[in-house]
């Protein structure tokens, strides 16, 4: 067995496998698929400081190799997490990180202030880039001044490691990412989804409500590699890579991007037990090729 340990700041991971919000729950509801405890971490669903409804419905529609959705974030607020879901996770053994979404800088904060008080959350994600969120979300995350004002008040409220969740919907992803590091970022995950649509030709009407949404699944893959690629010739800080990452052959394409560590999103739809399938073709890999660590082919790419 290859060591498969990685750190993200303080966060270690006993490996580089976790969940993309949105995609897993809470975690609980994937305990009868896989052992929770054999992956690196959950990152569960976008938590905000008031209840959410999210759109309205149509709000998901498949594509050709992906999918589309334009939930919204609907939570029931970071009260309702901290009252009925956190007691029911906080022993799940493995790292649980909540994804921090917000509409303004205040609420980010506030949401971040109560996530910090958690003893068993020791990182929180924040998503200044979902683009299904009218207020807030991408307007933070498309210019280097909003993605380092909501970052730098973020940080100043929050005590432990700070992933930063970065729109590939932008000009230079690049940018962004050096942005967040110099507010006090901790890591940056990329890429969050890129903004699509998909029409009813019969009806001659937009398949989703909000007319656009959020692209994933395996037809991202190649940009979201790209991306990745860049920001890590651009920070020092670890990146979390994710974008349509199906198998296990996906996986260590990031890693070798430059990718610490990698999330697992659409697929988890696809196949309930894919994310320990992954870390075992991780290891598969390592141990094919002789190399004793998986830290040893991060940014390991041959240009």
């Amino acid at each position: 067995m290859a060591n498969l340990n990685v750190n993200i700041n303080t966060l270690q991971l006993k490996n580089p496998v976790m969940t993309a919000s949105g995609t897993f729950g809470y975690g609980l509801e994937f305990a009868d698929f896989i052992d929770l405890r054999q992956i690196g971490g959950i990152i569960v669903k976008g938590t905000t400081l008031n209840h959410r409804e999210g759109n309205p419905y149509p709000r998901m529609a498949e594509t050709p190799s992906g999918m589309l959705n334009a939930v919204g974030l609907q939570n029931k607020g970071v009260d309702y997490f901290v009252e009925n879901i956190y007691p029911k996770i906080k022993d799940i053994q493995t790292n649980i990180i909540v994804n921090v979404s917000g509409s303004d800088i205040d609420s980010y904060v506030k949401t971040a202030e109560i996530i910090n008080e958690l003893d068993c959350i020791p990182a929180i994600e924040l998503n200044i880039s979902c683009p299904n969120v009218k207020q807030g979300g991408m307007a933070f995350g498309v210019t280097t001044q909003g993605a380092y004002d909501v970052v730098n008040a973020v940080r100043k409220a929050y005590k432990k490691t700070l992933i930063v969740k970065l729109s590939p919907n932008v000009t230079s992803i690049a940018d962004i990412a050096c942005a967040v590091e110099d507010a006090g970022a901790d890591s940056v995950s990329l890429i969050n989804t890129l903004l699509g649509m998909a029409i009813d030709a019969e009806r001659r009407k937009p398949v989703l409500s909000t007319i656009t949404g959020g692209l994933s699944g395996a037809a991202v893959k190649p940009i979201a590699l790209r991306m990745v690629w860049q920001v890590a010739k651009a920070v020092k800080i670890p990146i979390i890579g994710l974008g349509g990452i199906m198998n296990a052959r996906d996986a260590v394409e990031f890693l070798l991007a430059g990718a610490s560590a990698i999330q697992i999103g659409t697929a988890n739809f696809i196949d309930p037990t894919i994310t320990v399938k992954v870390v075992e073709g991780i290891n598969d890999y390592l141990e094919r090729h002789h190399i004793d660590s998986v830290t040893d082919i991060i940014g390991a790419l041959e240009c």
